[in-house]
């Protein structure tokens, strides 16, 4: 389609291996995927998948994605994936 910029889908990776963070970069933003429990080693919040963003190179904090915590790596996947989407159609 004409003016339509193809995106491809983001690309996590842990990045710390102690820990359940997962992150991935794509068209000038970051994301971030982290598990939170109630107790234990790690984030602790209500449980499951946390998905947050901000741009790179700016220096500004991350933004919650709505909906967090998820229940499964999948949705927060897709959540983010959406969210990149969003973002990249504003600008």
């Amino acid at each position: 389609m004409a003016g339509e910029r193809l995106l491809m889908a983001l690309q996590f990776h842990r990045a710390v291996d102690d820990m359940e963070i997962w992150s991935a970069s794509s068209d000038g933003f970051s994301f971030v995927i982290t598990y939170e429990t109630r107790d234990g080693p790690g984030f602790h919040g209500r449980p499951g998948y946390v998905a947050s963003w901000r741009r790179l190179y700016q220096g500004s904090g991350a933004i919650k994605i709505g909906g967090s915590p998820f229940g499964t790596f999948a949705e927060t996947e897709q959540a983010c994936n959406i969210m990149l989407k969003h973002l990249t159609s504003e600008s």
